[in-house]
């Protein structure tokens, strides 16, 4: 096993946080590996990555959209197109675009070099001017012990049809969030519970790699595990970045200064995977496991309040 060369600093003094579990609505039960939710025109749409599926959510009933075999349904972002960008996290990973009845409109199988997604295609987000990020994760062995540290950024920009490869060797490259100003790129690093931060060069190109927090500085560890670290993430109109916590049942809340402003306690399980906000940010939607130990990954999907 090659160790990560990165060691993760949070910025920024930690703040008086108290830890709430607040109330939580259960809306969508017995899913197979949530993530990805999207919440848009009153519908919510998730992924799950044991049952190869995208799925929406009218307020009501559920309607599975598309179901693609070895896929691995993980990431799920919306182009400005109105499609969909889907991460297979099975490896080797594929990017899909879907439209929004679950048609595939494309896949992507390599980056522009030709190379196959080796360690797969774990999240995806989409930037104000058309582009797109994705991260590579990170081959998940059996037993799941990290085994190198091949995680990397790909970038397709605006009207291009090919990834290129911004950054590499992240130690299980996961989420991935743009700040509101389209300046800095925000990644979970979830072996080494860290999140990194680039700034976004004017071609799309990344630069300027740096420590932005380590969460085991801003909260007590839940367990001791490879895998606890960050998992996917959002980021709202003032730049705070919501980031679940894999292995903890949280979504921790911090500033644009990498200060903790909350942690949101998750009663539904302990594999809290990504977070969507409602119509406006004052509601909040959680991907959540109930056990991540549990080989089909079966879980929902809660509402929670915001807080200031």
């Amino acid at each position: 096993m090659r160790a990560s060369k990165i060691i993760c600093f949070t910025v920024g003094a930690m703040l008086s946080v108290i830890a709430t579990q607040a109330d939580e609505i259960t809306i969508v039960s017995n899913v197979l590996g949530p993530e990805g939710p999207l919440y848009i025109d009153g519908n919510l749409y998730y992924v799950g990555w044991v049952s190869n599926t995208l799925s929406k959510w009218d307020g009501k009933t559920t309607v599975v959209l598309n179901k693609t075999a070895g896929c691995g349904h993980n990431g799920l972002a919306l182009t400005k197109q109105k499609t969909f960008l889907v991460a297979c996290t099975d490896d080797p990973g594929a990017i899909l675009e879907l439209d929004m009845t679950g048609k595939q409109l494309r896949r992507w199988d390599t980056d522009s070099n030709g190379k196959k997604f080796d360690g797969g295609i774990n999240d995806i987000v989409v930037t104000a001017n058309g582009g797109a990020y994705a991260t590579v994760f990170g081959p998940y062995a059996d037993p799941p012990i990290p085994t190198s540290v091949i995680g990397k950024i790909l970038y397709l920009a605006p009207a291009s049809q090919k990834w290129v490869e911004v950054a590499k060797d992240l130690n299980y490259a996961n989420g991935i969030g743009i700040s509101p100003d389209q300046k800095t790129l925000y990644v979970s690093e979830t072996v080494g519970n860290c999140i990194l931060k680039f700034t976004i060069n004017n071609d799309g190109s990344l630069s300027h790699r740096s420590n932005f927090a380590l969460l085991n500085l801003l909260v007590p560890n839940k367990v001791e595990s490879w895998w606890l670290g960050p998992d996917s993430m959002k980021i709202d109109g003032k730049g705070n970045i919501y980031v679940a916590q894999w292995f903890g049942g949280k979504i921790l809340k911090l500033s644009p200064e990498g200060k903790l402003l909350h942690v949101f306690e998750i009663a539904a399980g302990d594999g809290t995977t990504n977070v969507a906000f409602g119509k406006t940010e004052d509601e909040l939607y959680v991907t959540v496991v109930k056990d991540p130990k549990d080989s089909q990954a079966r879980g929902s999907i809660v509402k929670i309040k915001n807080v200031e």
